[in-house]
């Protein structure tokens, strides 16, 4: 039994890597949640679900490969604005997860039954059935993690990072952690994509007594994509490869970082292994999972 656990863009690469298996378990970030329009949208677990179906948008790795959006410029002609752009069959999968909560469903069950239409086997499960939001503090209030990187580009200065709601994760997240014999963690934003998970009551804690493999999501001190950097330095972190390391130090047996990247980790108590991160080819993707299997316990 293997669980990962994944935000939305840098760990789906490499979920492309695996073969979808029941004896897989992705638990994914939701305290980027938004309601658009009535409609529950989960970022990060919609990722993860189309990256598995082999339908996820790889250019933006969000979305839908080939989504139409007649839906949000109709809208728009109305006057009516949305923030999030959602193609029309992405915005299928928001209205049929709504419909299902609305009818007293969790959103793990939902999340199942989607996996079912999208004929997906590996278990995939939201971290939380709390309503967690990650804020972000800036020059111009605090904002919704959403706001500031949809909204605002990702280009005001970040003072904080916080988590509002009730930091319970769901039974199947346990289930799937205490079960597994090797636990990784993708290379997505450290701060807003695995921090929400690793701050759910009794999680980093039981991350501490398995085998745990992390994948650095920086290259030196570039973040491979998206606001890591400015993110980490708003939690105190250097925001580079020695931050994720900081970061992880406490759950980490192996840190995985970018064949390129020179940076000296000699002081912590974990091993680093070198690879090609980047993955930028299905090919590539596989090539990292493989290597990460070979080095599970």
């Amino acid at each position: 039994m293997l669980s990962i656990l994944s935000g939305g863009t840098g760990t789906p690469k490499l979920l492309r890597g695996f073969k979808d298996s029941e004896d897989i378990s992705v638990i994914v970030n939701t305290a980027e949640d938004v309601w658009v329009s009535g409609n529950k949208v989960t970022p990060d677990v919609d990722s993860v679900m189309y990256t598995i179906a082999g339908i996820i948008d790889d250019k933006k790795w969000w979305g839908i490969n080939g989504d139409t959006f007649n839906t949000f410029k109709a809208l728009e002609e109305m006057g009516f604005f949305e923030e999030i752009m959602l193609g029309d069959r992405d915005r299928a999968t928001c209205i049929y997860r709504t419909g299902m909560l609305n009818n007293g469903d969790t959103l793990t069950e939902a999340t199942r039954d989607l996996c079912n239409v999208f004929r997906i086997r590996t278990n995939v499960l939201p971290m939380s059935e709390y309503d967690i939001t990650s804020v972000i503090s800036t020059p111009l209030g605090d904002m919704h993690f959403q706001d500031f990187w949809v909204g605002m580009h990702g280009e005001p200065d970040v003072s904080a990072v916080r988590l509002l709601g009730q930091l319970m994760p769901t039974p199947e997240v346990m289930d799937a952690l205490n079960a597994s014999d090797n636990i990784f963690i993708g290379p997505s934003n450290p701060i807003t994509s695995i921090g929400p998970i690793l701050s759910l009551e009794g999680v980093r804690e039981t991350l501490q007594i398995k085998f745990v493999i992390a994948v650095s999501p920086f290259i030196g001190d570039q973040p491979v994509s998206g606001p890591a950097a400015k993110l980490m330095k708003a939690k105190g972190l250097e925001p580079s490869t020695k931050g994720v390391a900081e970061f992880y130090a406490d759950i980490a047996d192996i840190l995985i970082v970018d064949e390129r990247d020179r940076t000296d980790l000699s002081g912590y108590d974990f091993e680093v292994d070198h690879f090609d991160t980047l993955m930028t080819s299905v090919e590539k993707s596989k090539a990292l999972a493989d290597f990460m299997l070979s080095k599970c316990v």
